[in-house]
């Protein structure tokens, strides 16, 4: 957290951002004015996707298109703001379930690889491209800490709690919602009884989306059909829309979204894991790739932070890797993702 909030404060004093690429995003009206110390640690932060967040958070979802952003992370920054504010809440609430995701991954490694430094596993998940976003105003450190304590407990047969995460996970995003995917089939496998209070996770999702309906708001598919430039299309339409945009002219975007997608299913699905591990590897790629915009694949690199088998594999992978060597990629790792976040910051970030 200091690491990252020192890089920003150092934006917030050299990069320029261009005033009409800031504002041509929505909801950038009352931005916070460059300068000051509460600028540099706290005003830098307040990009993209945050903005709405924070907005959801004071009014409720007033405009049709907030509907895409699910609600459990804006009622957290609602009741913390108290504190210290809207921002600084929502800070604090990536930061605490950033460490919960890194102890619940770094518990994971270990059962899976009891005599093996599971501790490279957490490393190559803190400096993956996009890992950035953890500590920003985003919804992926709180969704995925909830998606791997999930596991953690169905595979310590504590049902409910396990059901708990999953509830909440997909009142978190759209992603979270596939933490039912390996509780549903932890439990199938169990005998225990209690395993049946899993049915309360896929609630949170289903919850959501008939309130939406009740109100008589937009559904979340109709929301990014209309207003995002996304539209729900087969897995292979995306993907042969990535390669054929590859084909005609080498976007770099879409190269490393393709690479990262091609990597992740080589290490969260082809890999020998287990049943739920690999079930969830590809309903996370699917979910993925049912996204069809454009540039197609948008943003995947962030978008693929919650596949936990991948960084399993990569982490026994690396296992045999001379401590230097190891360092050396890690290092890589997060120089890519320091330009991103920079970009990030700089508001010149396809997201």
């Amino acid at each position: 957290r200091l690491f990252y909030t020192s890089v920003a404060a150092a934006a917030a004093l050299f990069p320029h951002p261009d005033p009409a690429l800031i504002h041509s995003n929505v909801l950038t009206e009352n931005l916070p004015t460059p300068g000051g110390w509460h600028y540099a640690l706290l005003g830098i932060w307040d990009r993209f996707d945050t903005l709405w967040y924070l907005r959801i958070a004071e009014r409720g979802y007033d405009v049709p298109r907030g509907v895409v952003f699910y609600p459990l992370y804006p009622w957290l920054i609602r009741g913390l703001s108290g504190l210290a504010g809207p921002m600084a809440a929502a800070l604090l609430i990536s930061t605490v379930s950033a460490f919960f995701y890194f102890w619940g991954l770094l518990r994971l490694a270990r059962s899976e690889f009891p005599n093996a430094r599971p501790l490279r596993t957490v490393m190559l998940a803190a400096t993956w491209p996009a890992s950035f976003f953890f500590f920003t105003g985003y919804t992926e450190a709180l969704a995925v800490a909830l998606i791997v304590w999930c596991v953690g407990w169905a595979r310590d047969e504590r049902w409910l709690l396990a059901a708990a995460c999953a509830f909440a996970a997909g009142l978190t995003r759209s992603a979270g919602t596939l933490a039912i995917v390996p509780l549903a089939i932890v439990a199938w496998r169990a005998r225990r009884r209690t395993r049946w209070s899993v049915a309360i996770a896929p609630l949170g999702t289903l919850g959501y989306w008939f309130w939406l309906r009740q109100t008589g708001r937009l559904s979340v598919a109709a929301a990014y059909r209309t207003y995002w430039n996304t539209e729900v299309a087969s897995p292979w339409t995306t993907l042969w829309r990535a390669i054929g945009s590859l084909a005609e002219r080498l976007d770099p975007l879409v190269a490393i979204s393709l690479a990262a997608l091609i990597l992740f299913f080589i290490a969260g699905v082809a890999a020998r894991r287990r049943m739920e591990d690999r079930c969830f590897s590809a309903a996370m790629i699917v979910h993925l790739l049912l996204r069809l915009c454009w540039p197609p694949l948008l943003g995947a690199p962030r978008y693929l932070l919650p596949v936990y088998p991948a960084y399993l594999t990569m982490g026994d992978w690396t296992e045999k890797m001379e401590r230097t060597r190891f360092a050396f990629l890690c290092g890589a790792l997060f120089a890519f993702n320091l330009v991103w976040m920079w970009a990030f910051l700089s508001w010149s970030l396809v997201l």
